[in-house]
């Protein structure tokens, strides 16, 4: 795998979820740059789909530039259509 020895080089993109004390469910999905550990969003909601993913990494492109590498693990949101069609023409 590709080491990051500069910011832009890999992002690493990942989920995480927690329960409110009433049961309902929060969904977080997290953008690291993986060299300067910065946080590069948070999108936080009840539901979370490929599709969000796919426009907050639109923004962050046009803002930081495109890294080299984006990685992530293999959740339904990242294997969904929209962010494999959006892999395939970015």
């Amino acid at each position: 795998m590709l080491v990051a020895n500069r910011i832009n080089i890999r992002w690493s993109l990942n989920f995480v979820s927690d329960t409110f004390a009433v049961g309902r469910r929060v969904r977080a999905l997290v953008f690291v740059d993986n060299y300067s550990l910065e946080h590069l969003a948070l999108v936080v909601a009840t539901s979370l789909y490929g599709i969000l993913a796919v426009r907050e990494l639109d923004a962050l492109m046009a803002t930081r530039g495109r890294p080299e590498i984006i990685v992530s693990d293999k959740g339904t949101e990242f294997t969904s259509m929209p962010t494999l069609s959006w892999s395939q023409t970015t």
